[in-house]
């Protein structure tokens, strides 16, 4: 091998002015502070879906759909409005759309806090989606611009590592909340955060953007967005049914499909693509995104049917279902921040496969959980797949932001995160539509004895069951172990199919994510990604920060 391929590639020279350079770890902690708010807000609404469902005034009488909606709504709006963001960010200033975001986000919660039905839920999580939609990406973005190139893998680590601990203190904020409050307190406390989180923002944040932005590519957005809702929408309307061959089911379906690959089409031939497809023709770049989208397919779908199980079935309460998962995010925080590390020393590929092989045993070790399931084996599950989590996380993040040259970090914050609640999104859909069919078909012989207008509703899940089981009375009282048999087996088959998802993901990144390189950028990518970046730019300035 000659010199020439085996030389390191010189840094960049700084471009950091010496002002932002010198307050950016307390940057870091706004943009922690931001992130933690966003994510949090969902790890609290997983431990509530059981007291949501309930009957007013304990909850709302939310059925299983609209609680796979009040995740939804909030995801498809966030991933449909990812690209825009990116590029509004990168166009008008990344300190501008990240306080729009914040501002939209804490007005969304408290509308959610005061919904009075399932509908309002629906419609005010997705007020809250439009806000984080702006909120996540900045602050990737912004990292990304504060932080010198070799310092970036540690700012990533520690950001990835904040959903850790939002994930630690969602749940358990949450339990403290359903606890001495009702149930629109979980929305109502992100309030007073965002307000701290504002006035952080305008005292501390540099304002950053790209120099030469183009235009927002609105066609793109709006394929994007009708191509997800269309086709989660038929995911979960299967899902209800038990059928996906119905033609209510089938024709969103093909129709979500239809659009997603004119959208496609349409940012291969735009000359200012949401999307730059250029990107996706890097293996390791295609590899990343998949990682991201496949272990999020895989979590959120486990996560949602988690909550039932610890509530429903082992009948903990929301609180210490949240000390339970509390293992989980303690492996994200210890882990996460220093994953780079590891990879420095085994290379992105190593560190990510066996991150994703470890998700993917967690997953399965669902298959196995009865109703009698020893505590101390559900906290090593649970701390197993978030050191699994925390290990290819910071690497395949930072082999997506190193790819693109600093002055996109919008765009490359918005294709990362599109990717992550996509996948987060089809995970719920997907896997809470198994839950829900695998569920109806072992209960349905079951409700014989149910009267016949309550026998839909009786099978819709393991909480509508116990419902009609407690609205019968004695009656109803044979109901109740059925209810626990079958939702265990229907929990099992989705364990099932969420570890198959691990494996795959698995072998994307053995196969596609590159190995250690003579850099000893660990095969992050940050590496070979840098030349060409700047001879793409012609060594513009790029996005250098103000403030």
């Amino acid at each position: 091998m000659s010199q020439q391929s085996t030389a390191p590639i010189p840094p960049a020279g700084p471009r950091v002015p010496e002002a932002v350079h010198r307050r950016r770890w307390a940057v870091l902690g706004v943009l922690m502070l931001s992130l933690l708010i966003v994510v949090l807000d969902n790890s609290i609404l997983n431990v509530a879906v059981k007291t949501i469902a309930a009957p007013a005034p304990t909850g709302i009488g939310a059925t299983q759909s609209e609680l796979e909606w009040s995740i939804n709504s909030y995801t498809l709006v966030f991933a449909g409005l990812l690209f825009t963001s990116g590029l509004l960010g990168d166009r008008l200033g990344r300190k501008k759309v990240l306080l729009f975001g914040i501002t939209v986000f804490g007005i969304g919660s408290a509308l959610a806090a005061l919904s009075g039905s399932p509908g309002e839920l629906i419609a005010y999580r997705a007020v809250m989606g439009l806000g984080a939609a702006f909120v996540m990406p900045a602050t990737l973005a912004v990292l990304m611009n504060v932080f010198e190139r070799d310092e970036q893998p540690k700012a990533i680590g520690i950001w990835a590592g904040s959903v850790g601990l939002a994930i630690a203190v969602g749940p358990i904020t949450g339990g403290i909340l359903l606890e001495h409050f009702w149930w629109g307190s979980i929305f109502l406390v992100n309030v007073p955060v965002v307000l701290l989180a504002l006035a952080l923002m305008l005292w501390l944040v540099p304002d950053s953007r790209d120099p030469r932005p183009g235009r927002i590519d609105i066609p793109g957005v709006l394929l994007s967005v009708v191509g997800l809702v269309l086709l989660v929408y038929g995911i979960i309307r299967g899902g209800e049914l038990a059928s996906f061959t119905d033609v209510t089911v089938l024709a969103p379906v093909l129709g979500g499909l239809a659009v997603l690959v004119v959208f496609v089409l349409h940012e291969r031939r735009s000359d200012h693509p949401a999307i730059d497809m250029s990107y996706f023709r890097k293996p390791a770049f295609s590899a990343a995104v998949a990682a991201i989208a496949l272990v999020f397919f895989a979590l959120m779908g486990v996560t949602f049917f988690s909550a039932f199980y610890l509530q429903s079935v082992r009948g903990y309460s929301a609180l210490e279902s949240g000390l339970l998962i509390l293992p989980l995010a303690v492996a994200q925080m210890v882990f996460a921040p220093r994953a780079r590390l590891v990879v420095e020393r085994f290379g992105a590929r190593a560190v990510c496969t066996g991150g994703m092989l470890l998700v993917a045993a967690g997953l399965a070790a669902f298959a196995f959980f009865e109703a009698d399931t020893p505590v101390w084996v559900l906290e090593v599950v649970f701390f197993l797949q978030g050191a699994g989590m925390a290990h290819i996380m910071p690497p395949v993040t930072v082999s997506i932001m190193q790819a693109l040259p600093r002055e996109k970090a919008g765009s490359g914050s918005a294709i990362n995160n599109t990717f992550r609640q996509v996948g987060g999104a089809l995970g719920v859909a997907v896997l809470g539509s198994v839950l829900s069919s695998t569920y109806r078909g072992e209960i349905e012989g079951h409700l014989g004895g149910v009267p016949a207008a309550l026998r839909d509703t009786a099978g819709e899940s393991v909480e509508a069951t116990l419902a009609v089981a407690a609205k019968l009375g004695p009656a109803g009282e044979d109901l109740v172990g059925p209810a626990y048999t079958a939702f265990l087996d229907a929990m099992h088959v989705t364990a099932i199919a969420s570890a198959a998802i691990g494996l795959v993901g698995a072998v994307v990144v053995a196969v596609f994510l590159p190995g250690r390189t003579p850099g000893g950028d660990g095969g992050t990518g940050a590496g070979a990604a840098t030349a060409p970046a700047a001879t793409a730019t012609g060594q513009a300035p790029a996005s250098t920060p103000t403030g």
